[in-house]
């Protein structure tokens, strides 16, 4: 008997170590290989959607509650017991026992519950941020288009003001005008150089803006490739508002509500006692014989029901359903004012793009000219230039924001947003 216990004892520990998971090193999310190409928004969204670290770790918390389901399914272990009464052993009583706890009240299948619907969660979680991080990226990518096209654009002046400066010093030279002219050509010519430089700083933030999405510090890629002027459709708000029952943080708060009452469940049947059943054998050296040992322990209920667990659990259940109706409120009010934003930027872009810009350009086009052929003064080429300049300014703030919010829309949306409808066309390549 002795050599039994001894084995079964260093036993005991080694099959608890093989059925302990080994943990392995893990270097987190991987690292996106980006190309230095030319970059479309499809291959943005795959770089940042395959190796952004928040969504990684999103990815990992729903790995872990998939763990929790397999803990929840476990039973309780059986515990061994061993009892020497006296040492000397002419008299010495050996008692060897196994006790098995049984779970009552449905308390196994409670925990398995409630651990899904935790899952459920995570689940939900990563489609949020996985909407989040697509939003991101739709957000980013334009911006890094409009960036390149105002470098475009402040190249384009940089180089209208050296020509204006060119034809102001030979009318100078040729005692035309007064060097004032030629001076007010200069400062001009300076002023739209450092708007180049804000062009030029501007477009390398938004490029490190848009690397970073999928944790790369130092952007490799060419340059975006698309059509920033492909405006994002309007759909109706009452479509849009159909689909917010089914956005991923709605849905989320809702399975929040399942989970605080499966938990819930999990606390009401802990008030339930369980039953502990005994079996062992009792060695009497004295009396040279052994002895059967069967026994059933159960707790008394008086002090102890779990009662404060419950009403704790009841309580965060509640909360939930507040919360849930926050949610609703909160996102109907973002989507609203996403919705407008899209809405005032379309209308403003298609002004400037349809009355404003055509004017602005032909004004200054014909003020150049006429100032080469002595009809118009410097200051009014001046005046035309800087008009142009504003009014395509204007037109790229009012792109960049169309597109910022129909991204917002998409991201409040997720995967209950109507992609093809928010998204243009010409930048699905």
């Amino acid at each position: 008997m002795r050599i039994t216990l001894s084995v079964f004892l260093l036993a005991l520990p080694l099959a608890v170590w093989a059925q302990t998971p080994q943990t392995g090193l893990n270097s987190g999310a991987p690292r996106a290989s980006e190309p230095a190409t030319p970059l479309t928004l499809k291959a943005a969204l795959e770089l940042a959607l395959g190796a952004n670290p928040e969504l990684s770790a999103a990815g990992r918390e729903l790995e872990a509650l998939d763990a929790t389901i397999t803990q929840a399914q476990v039973r309780p272990n059986p515990e061994f017991s061993a009892l020497i009464e006296d040492t000397r052993p002419a008299t010495r009583t050996t008692t060897l026992q196994l006790n098995q706890p049984i779970e009552l009240g449905g308390k196994r299948s409670a925990r398995i519950e409630a651990a899904e619907r935790g899952r459920d969660t995570a689940s939900l979680e990563l489609d949020a941020k996985r909407a989040e991080i697509r939003a991101a990226v739709t957000a980013a990518f334009f911006d890094v288009l409009v960036a390149q096209e105002r470098l475009r654009l402040a190249q384009a002046s940089v180089e209208l003001a050296q020509r204006a400066t060119a034809a102001a010093t030979r009318r100078v030279t040729a005692g035309k005008v007064s060097p004032v002219e030629e001076t007010k050509a200069r400062v001009a010519e300076a002023g739209v150089r450092v708007e180049l430089t804000l062009a030029a700083s501007e477009l390398t933030t938004a490029r490190r803006r848009l690397a970073a999405t999928w944790a790369n510090p130092a952007p490799r890629f060419e340059r975006a490739e698309g059509d920033p002027e492909a405006l994002p459709p309007l759909p109706a708000l009452a479509d849009l508002n159909a689909h917010l029952a089914a956005s991923p943080a709605v849905l989320r708060a809702r399975i929040e509500i399942e989970r605080r009452q499966a938990v819930a469940e999990v606390e009401r049947r802990r008030g339930i006692p369980d039953v502990t059943v005994s079996l062992g054998v009792k060695r009497d050296e004295q009396l040279g014989f052994n002895q059967a040992i069967l026994g059933v322990s159960l707790p008394i209920p008086i002090f102890d029901r779990n009662q404060g667990n419950l009403l704790e659990s009841l309580r965060r259940t509640d909360k939930a359903r507040d919360e849930l109706s926050a949610a609703e409120i909160r996102l109907s009010n973002e989507l609203a004012l996403a919705y407008e934003r899209l809405n005032s930027a379309r209308q403003e872009t298609e002004s400037l793009r349809r009355d404003i810009l055509p004017g602005a350009q032909s004004a200054y086009d014909a003020a150049t000219k006429g100032f080469e052929l002595g009809k118009f003064s410097f200051l009014e080429v001046l005046d035309a230039q800087r008009t142009s300049f504003q009014a395509k300014s204007q037109y790229l703030r009012a792109l960049a924001e169309a597109h910022r919010s129909a991204a917002e829309i998409e991201r409040i949306l997720g995967a209950a947003s109507p992609q093809s409808t928010l998204a243009p066309a010409a930048t699905q390549q």
